[in-house]
Order: C-alpha cells, then sequence, then structure tokens
C-alpha cells in the first residue's frame, strides 16, 4: 500500500540517501555533477538541509544510476537500495545440478534450513529412501560407474535427518510409485527383486523416521508438480536437471510453500496411510 509523506519529508530522505550513496560509492560532489552532467552547485543544493524541493525525475534517474542504488530507494518508495536486476539476481541464482545426491550443495541447503520443515517433490523416488541395489541400477547409465558415492551420500544423509529437528514431508505422484511397482516407463527392466526390497526399505524407513518424516501421494491426473524443494522460509529450489533455480525472495518461497501444502492438502493418500498403500503395491509384485 503506498504511504502519502509530506514533500518536506520526501525531500529530507533524498538528501540523506544520496548523501549516504555517495559516502558508500566513494564520489564526492565534483564527481557525481560530472558524471551526470549537471553543474557543481546543483549538487550542493540537493544536499542542503533546508532545501524542501526534489530534483526533476531525470536528475533523480541519473544519480540513482550513476551511485548504483534505486531510483526508488532514493526518494524513500523502498527499503531497498538495490536496483531492480540487482535485486533480481540476488533473489534467484542458478546453480549446477549432478544427477546423483552427492551434491555439495544440496547439503548445504539442508544444514542451512535445520531446525525448519523441508518440502520436497522430487522427480523419482526419493533419493534419500532408495536402497543401495536401486542407487546402483538408476544411477550407472547416467555416472557411467558404481552409484558408491551416492549410496555413501544416502546414508550420510539418512543419518543426518535422523539427527536433525527438521521436519521432512515429500509428496509424490500416485504413477511414480505405480510405474516403479510394475516396473513400467521410466523403471522398465528395473528387476523384481530390486522392487520388493525397495518397498521393503521404504516401509521400513516409515517405521524408523514417521512423523519426522511424511510422505504423501496425489493424482497427477488432478495435481501436478515440478520437481521442487522448500528449505524452510529461506530458499526455493526448482529441479530443470542440469541446473537449480534457486529462490531466495519471500514472495517466491511464500508461493512455492503455499503451492506444496496445496499437494498435501489435495492427496489422495496421506502419510498414515503410506504403508498400507506400499503394502498394497507389494502385494502386487509378489513374493
Amino acid at each position: 500500500m503506498f504511504i502519502n509523506i509530506d514533500k518536506r519529508e520526501r525531500a529530507a530522505i533524498f538528501r540523506n540517501r544520496l548523501d549516504t550513496a555517495m559516502e558508500n560509492s566513494r564520489v564526492n560532489q565534483s564527481q557525481l555533477s560530472r558524471q551526470i552532467g549537471v553543474d557543481r552547485s546543483t549538487i550542493s543544493q540537493l544536499l542542503k538541509s533546508d532545501d524542501t524541493r526534489l530534483p526533476n525525475a531525470h536528475v533523480i534517474g541519473e544519480c540513482a544510476a550513476a551511485l548504483g542504488v534505486s531510483a526508488d530507494w532514493l526518494l524513500g518508495l523502498t527499503d531497498h537500495p538495490e536496483q531492480a536486476a540487482d535485486l533480481l539476481a540476488s533473489a534467484m541464482k542458478v546453480t549446477p545440478a549432478p544427477r546423483a545426491l552427492i551434491d555439495e550443495q544440496i547439503i548445504s541447503w539442508h544444514h542451512e534450513a535445520e531446525g525448519y520443515k523441508i518440502r520436497h517433490v522430487p522427480a523419482t523416488l526419493p533419493d534419500m529412501l532408495k536402497t543401495p541395489e536401486m542407487l546402483d541400477w538408476e544411477y550407472e547409465p547416467q555416472l557411467g560407474r558404481s552409484a558408491k558415492q551416492a549410496i555413501g551420500s544416502t546414508r550420510d544423509h539418512l543419518d543426518w535427518m535422523r539427527k536433525s529437528s527438521s521436519d521432512y514431508e515429500i509428496a509424490l505422484p500416485l504413477h511414480e510409485l505405480a510405474s516403479f511397482a510394475q516396473g513400467a516407463g521410466y523403471y522398465a527392466g528395473l528387476p523384481r527383486q530390486i522392487r520388493l526390497g525397495q518397498i521393503d526399505r521404504m516401509l521400513d524407513l516409515h517405521d524408523q523416521l514417521y512423523p519426522s518424516v511424511r510422505v504423501f501421494l496425489f493424482d497427477a491426473r488432478r495435481l501436478f508438480s515440478a520437481p521442487i524443494t522448500v528449505f524452510g522460509p529461506l530458499l526455493a529450489v526448482i529441479y530443470l536437471g542440469q541446473t537449480y533455480l534457486a529462490y531466495r525472495d519471500k514472495e517466491r518461497v511464500t508461493g512455492m510453500i503455499g503451492h506444496f501444502d496445496w499437494l498435501v492438502r489435495e492427496s489422495s493418500i496421506s502419510a498414515r496411510e503410506f504403508p498400507i498403500y506400499l503394502q498394497e503395491l507389494r502385494a502386487e509384485i509378489g513374493n
């Protein structure tokens, strides 16, 4: 909401912030006057404590550009001195995304958010719930070698989750687990024994970690989500395949929290019902 400020107060804000920006940039009156193409006396007048007038929009814009701040900040319309492009750059970061859990960036994000709820929509089954055999089958084509590092990282991550004060919520589409159980689609060729072992692993981890770790299943015919992870109120990350888009601005993080909570609220299988559904899938696979 816009707040109307008396012109004298607005002029005082402009004068103080112009002086601060000049000091931070180590620019004196003569230097600034040359950069924006006005007389030095004009800058002197802008900084006078008894002047209740604001300069024209052109001078304000030139001062802002020369000092690397936003015109809105000089005028007291925002508390962020950064220019719009700089604000966007600081709000969003593009980060390389290794295929396996050996990604140090992901690990550091988890540790940064310790104590907060972590919300996760994985691209496939959650890596931290996978068996070593599953990781070997899945990562060998991408890594061209054993998934030993991914397995070690998964074990370390689970140990951290057990000790952490963070809650962990995972939302998966129903068809992901159905395709997995059937060995279809992405999971075509996955041996039956690995599928059975993976379901047993998820049942075991549910018993160990619930309610700190909760898994919800949603119907992708009604709902959709890209792979995302939201680290408390601090950070929201979208997984694109080769890169992550990481957002730290409050508006986007809050929006993605709302999106995830919508998936949970509209889920077809609740976290309490998740082990029952796994047992049903196991029965379909057979012994």
